[in-house]
């Protein structure tokens, strides 16, 4: 029973984020594009915890498509133990946690018990603090266009590495361990600007001497294309960090297919590509708060 519930968990949010590729395919649009409103990590407003991998694109396409301006989220309980009241009529946002689950069960031919340690999908349903009557919190004031880019350039620096400008591709390249970019006053924004760098220095974490990320044989053929879509999800969730807006690039547009395949053959191969760029958006991180 419990199996079938993660299941169906698998299924309703790998469907809500095909559908949401799906939607933006024609412009170069993914769920994890953002402009202008909703910049910040989802949070929630209770805890002041941010929400992380899968729970992170999924808060961002609930939020974008009913256009609310905060990413301040909640359970029915916490808003309600808080003096808040969900309104009614209003549609929640599913998230998902993993527990560690303590199962066990007897071997009766060798005659011993042996204990099984897993985790377990549980899911909650949270709602905006625009769906909220009575919610009390301040939010945190978005930073200047020149607050931001002196911050990201700042995180970069921090991060360590080594970043040629010149050309007009941008792409990392293992065996140098650098990582190349076109001169800044090529893009035609700071935010395009960012966005790319943040894209190839999740390439740039997933180096055998640094995450070893190594995707072989786990999506089959589409294996180079799911890469691109870590690099994707971890830029979006560096520039979330950072109070930077991400772009479409339009030279994804030949991985849209293959991701869009790879995620109706397999509904966890979205949790998959989410947890790897979470774990790459951290180590940049701690990269770069380790620094001196």
């Amino acid at each position: 029973m419990e199996g079938s519930l993660q299941q169906t968990i698998f299924d309703r949010i790998t469907n809500q984020i095909i559908a949401a590729i799906d939607a933006g395919a024609s412009d170069y649009i993914m769920p994890w594009h953002r402009t202008g409103t909703m910049l910040d990590c989802p949070t929630n407003a209770i805890t002041g915890r941010a929400y992380r991998g899968l729970n992170v694109l999924t808060l961002w396409i609930d939020g974008e498509s009913a256009g609310f301006s905060t990413g301040k989220w909640a359970t029915y309980r916490q808003w309600s133990e808080h003096g808040a009241q969900v309104r009614k009529g209003e549609r929640g946002a599913p998230v998902f946690f993993w527990q560690k689950r303590d199962s066990r069960h007897t071997e009766h031919d060798e005659g011993d018990d042996r204990r099984r340690l897993g985790f377990v999908a549980r899911a909650f349903t949270v709602f905006n603090a625009d769906q909220v009557d009575g919610a009390l919190f301040e939010v945190p004031p978005v930073l200047s266009d020149d607050e931001r880019n002196a911050q990201a350039d700042a995180f970069v620096r921090k991060v360590g590495a080594t970043i040629l400008h010149g050309g007009d591709r941008a792409y990392y390249a293992p065996g140098p361990d650098q990582v190349q970019m076109p001169e800044f006053g090529q893009f035609k924004s700071g935010a395009a600007y960012y966005s790319t760098l943040a894209h190839e220095l999740t390439h740039w974490s997933g180096a055998k001497h640094r995450l070893d990320r190594n995707l072989r044989n786990r999506f089959g053929s589409a294996d180079y294309a799911m890469e691109e879509l870590i690099a994707e999800l971890g830029a979006a969730f560096t520039c979330a960090r950072l109070g930077l807006q991400t772009e479409p690039r339009r030279d994804h547009a030949p991985y849209i297919a293959s991701w869009l395949k790879a995620l109706r053959d397999d509904s966890r191969a979205i949790f998959t590509a989410a947890s790897k760029a979470q774990e790459a958006a951290d180590f940049l991180a701690q990269t770069e708060t380790s620094s001196p």
